[in-house]
């Protein structure tokens, strides 16, 4: 081909030069076709997205180390094998976007979770009931649709050559991270300049499916839910002002029917009351529901009800939060008690967001009676004023949802006698009378202790294998940190 290319080029210009400039042109023509050759094209647009996220458009930063021409070709190969269905351009980006994090995340995970840390020491609330951890999910790769996530936005991105957007979440009991698809319905608060969905903002999330890791991707992902709850603390400026320039301005006695048929939305921000399950037969099913009894500042309630799936919204609701719903549905309803709700009630539409103010278990006062009788000693505590009659303590003790009461901070000593069921952080002080280890555990002790009011059974475990060579019958043991439980013989 090039050998008659050449004459036909010899023949119609007669001279040397023109043979040579022909030549060229032909060079010129097959570096061009190369360099439009569409596998190599996306590679480098590929790298160039991938680099702008680092905001390193000349890969000249540290974060760019290892993001060479090899690496990326070779991770795309790995996809293609992956997906045997073929692939999109999307979804080559997304892989290597993955892929990138991932690689520079296992350099540095301390520092992305020095954040937690940080949020950490403000945790007050206890956990909801099916919250699990991210770690859980790396241990079992197993996530179920109705549990719970909660979690601190790490990072909010977009992928690289698509509008898809992905938060990067963590927890405060795990080491790992994960990243979740963002469901479309929150995009409007993802804005990566000013949106609250961000870096540092705590949210609550369940209804996940879990999508495990493929010869493309090195980890799991999260893939979008509707039902996600983002969390505000009226303690923080922006948050405050959130709440009060939104959600403020409307009340459940201003609703009207009308007004919202004709296009008007509202915003709402109310304690939950009650939580209520219950079931709508239907001629060919039955339809779950859950019933959510809200109150507003003026002590008005209305119904707020969730349909089928969406009752798994109410696993991250707690009674006695505030609940802020920015353009509830509103539907009338035969369902709503007509006396409190003037026919109305507040379903989750598509538009809907929801906003959560948790609420926190303060410490609450206990009353505690103390037992100052002879069995405790030489000394009784009432001894120290006997013309008084006896009273009560008044401790200020943390109590959790579980009812379990932690005397960790308890000022006077615990006895045997006054140990009751759901006790936590107990403390004894008593003489051993008996030791019992364990069949076939190594690390599982039990221990008689008793006091001047009594004996009971302890049973210790040890994170590794101890001997209790030094302890033996009639010493003198202090024991802290137990959890005091009811066996099934009531003792």
């Amino acid at each position: 081909m090039e050998h008659r290319d050449y004459y036909a080029c010899n023949t119609k210009v007669g001279s040397a030069m023109d043979v040579d400039h022909c030549q060229e042109d032909q060079q010129k023509e097959k570096e061009e076709e190369q360099e439009e050759d569409p596998f190599l094209k996306f590679v480098d647009y590929a790298r160039s997205e991938l680099l702008s996220l680092e905001d390193d458009q000349n890969g000249d930063g540290e974060g760019s180390d290892g993001l060479g021409w090899s690496w990326i070709v070779s991770r795309i190969l790995k996809t293609c094998v992956a997906y045997s269905s073929g692939v999109t351009p999307a979804i080559l980006l997304s892989e290597l976007s993955q892929a990138w994090s991932e690689q520079r995340r296992v350099g540095a995970p301390k520092k992305r979770l020095e954040l937690i840390s940080h949020l950490k020491k403000n945790y007050r609330r206890t956990k909801l009931p099916s919250t699990v951890t991210i770690d859980s999910i790396y241990e079992k790769n197993f996530l179920s649709l109705n549990s719970v996530l909660e979690a601190v936005i790490i990072d909010a991105f977009v992928l690289p050559g698509t509008n898809i957007h992905m938060l990067t979440l963590g927890d405060y009991w795990s080491s790992n991270i994960i990243d979740v698809y963002l469901h479309r319905r929150f995009y409007d608060l993802a804005g990566l300049q000013n949106g609250i969905l961000k870096r540092g903002r705590e949210i609550f999330l369940t209804g996940c499916y879990l999508r495990t890791s493929t010869g493309g991707s090195g980890h799991p992902r999260l893939l979008p839910t509707e039902y996600l709850v983002i969390l505000l603390d009226e303690n923080q400026d922006d948050d405050a002002m959130l709440l009060g320039a939104q959600f403020c301005s409307d009340s459940f006695s201003s609703i009207s029917l009308d007004a919202v048929n004709g296009g008007a939305s509202c915003s709402l921000y109310a304690r939950i009351e009650k939580i209520e399950s219950s079931e709508i037969q239907r001629k060919f099913e039955t339809l779950q529901r859950k019933q959510v009894t809200l109150v507003d500042g003026d002590g008005v309630k209305l119904m707020f009800f969730l349909w089928g799936e969406q009752i798994l919204l109410a696993n991250l609701f707690r009674v006695g939060s505030m609940l802020a719903l920015d353009k509830p549905y509103v539907n009338s309803s035969v369902d709503c008690d007509t006396e409190t709700c003037k026919d109305l009630c507040l379903e989750y539409g598509s538009e809907t967001q929801l906003y959560l103010v948790p609420y926190i278990q303060h410490e609450e006062q206990v009353c505690v009676t103390l037992t100052p009788n002879h069995r405790h000693g030489s000394r009784p505590l009432g001894s120290y004023n006997s013309g008084q009659d006896l009273k009560f303590s008044q401790v200020s003790l943390p109590r959790d949802s579980q009812g379990t009461i932690d005397f960790s901070n308890y000022p006077f000593r615990s006895f045997v006698v006054d140990l009751r069921n759901k006790m936590n952080g107990i403390s004894l002080y008593g003489v051993v009378t008996d030791i019992i280890k364990e069949n076939d555990q190594q690390t599982v002790f039990s221990l008689r202790i008793a006091d001047t009011s009594g004996e009971i059974w302890t049973k210790l475990h040890f994170a590794r294998f101890w001997s209790l060579g030094r302890v033996s019958f009639g010493h003198t043991v202090y024991v802290s940190g137990m959890t005091c439980t009811m066996s099934k013989q009531k003792c």
